[in-house]
């Protein structure tokens, strides 16, 4: 077992491993999905909303299967801004049941400065 450096998660009381979140969303379009990062971003809920479309989802909706074209958003942000965002995605949605999932980041697996730059964001609102 490798013996933990002095700035590494396990020795910083600061850093949790769910201490940064990727949120997954589903738009019904870029017009929406757009509106949705950018408040995101503006209000310090996130410090980066990725759009990736088009996508297509497939799924069954009050009995009926459906296959629509969506935008996927992918929101940086921290563990502690997560219910906040999520309410806030869910007041600016126009899905009944709007797709908000929250998929914590091994602090240990990546480039620390992003990770550091997504807290300072994210923590400065």
């Amino acid at each position: 077992m490798a013996t933990p450096t002095p700035n590494s998660p396990t020795q910083n009381p600061s850093s949790t491993p769910a201490d940064i979140r990727w949120i997954y969303i589903t738009a019904s379009n870029r017009e929406e999905a757009r509106h949705i990062g950018q408040t995101l971003v503006e209000e310090k809920l996130a410090a980066c909303v990725n759009l990736l479309a088009p996508m297509e989802s497939i799924y069954v909706w009050k009995g009926a299967l459906q296959h629509d074209e969506e935008v996927v958003l992918i929101a940086k942000t921290t563990g502690t801004a997560v219910p906040s965002l999520t309410q806030r995605v869910k007041e600016l949605h126009s899905y009944e049941v709007p797709c908000i999932l929250s998929i914590p980041v091994a602090l240990d697996e990546g480039n620390e400065d992003f990770l550091a730059w997504i807290r300072e964001q994210v923590e400065a609102g």
